[in-house]
């Protein structure tokens, strides 16, 4: 198995990205691949690291989606040195709560993509936070967020990883596939119903993810199927004693394969059985 340090990390510190579980994620995918769809592309952990011919990403969080269009509208200096102006100007710091505050103010009144990715490093546990009028809140991450040296050379990387992405934000439920053929594969990533997060409680500044969304998403991974299309689904499918049971039966009629993670020192005895977590990638092939 290859190991997580031949991919390439996303610069954002994206919430249920996956790149701790990439080798286990790429091991099942095809290994031709045309076109490839990230329905759910969040961090874009897998979509910079996947092999294929073109690669279109998408994600209702139109926040992220627009900074991955302003990292393609910049060659890697300017886009550099605008992150450094802009951490000169308001004087961020692992410390400064005052220049947070201040470039958080500043980004709810012009709402500049590039500026809110500055936001989002040096922000708590580097969250994508918007009240219900789409303002960023997130508190700041004291003493620990910053744009460190480690998160600019993964910045380099992705940047010239994801130049020819074609991007989209829009809800999966309106998102068109009827441009994928059987030499194409599409990767669901969604929200994961039992496992409540701040990426799906509805406190992004979008709703959150319900039963209807999981009977929806499943119907279109079915419509795709009938098509010969191949895809992947990654989900949970039991989380601290709660079981999705409609994923449960659904993922009956295709290919499961169960993820390891964090979880593996789990066992049956009541106390581990409670706080267990069963990830899987669901595949039509």
């Amino acid at each position: 198995m290859i190991k997580t340090e031949f991919y390439d990390k996303s610069p954002l510190n994206y919430i249920g990205g996956k790149y701790r579980i990439l080798p286990q994620i790429f091991e099942r995918f095809p290994s031709k691949i045309e076109r490839f769809v990230d329905l759910f592309c969040g961090g874009l952990d897998v979509s910079a690291n996947v092999k294929a011919k073109s690669v279109y990403c998408n994600d209702i969080n139109y926040h992220v989606i627009d900074i991955y269009r302003a990292f393609q509208k910049l060659a890697v200096d300017e886009l550099l040195n605008y992150i450094d102006d802009v951490i000169r100007k308001y004087g961020l710091t692992q410390t400064n709560q005052e220049g947070y505050l201040a470039l958080r103010k500043h980004y709810n009144e012009t709402r500049q993509p590039l500026d809110l990715y500055v936001l989002v490093c040096f922000s708590f546990n580097y969250q994508f936070r918007f009240n219900s009028k789409h303002e960023y809140n997130n508190p700041f991450g004291r003493e620990r967020s910053s744009f460190n040296p480690v998160m600019r050379n993964n910045l380099i990387k992705f940047h010239k990883n994801i130049s020819q992405f074609n991007f989209a934000a829009q809800n999966f439920k309106v998102y068109d596939c009827s441009f994928l053929t059987r030499r194409d594969f599409l990767y669901a990533d969604p929200p994961y119903r039992i496992a409540l997060g701040s990426y799906n409680d509805g406190k992004r500044g979008f709703e959150g993810w319900t039963l209807d969304d999981d009977l929806i998403l499943f119907e279109l991974l079915d419509s795709l199927n009938a098509r010969k299309i191949k895809f992947a689904l990654s989900n949970v499918v039991e989380h601290k004693g709660e079981i999705n049971e409609i994923l449960a039966e659904w993922m009956r009629k295709y290919n499961v394969h169960y993820i390891s993670g964090n979880y593996d020192n789990s066992n049956y005895r009541s106390t581990a059985r409670r706080n267990k977590t069963t990830e899987i990638l669901v595949t039509n092939y």
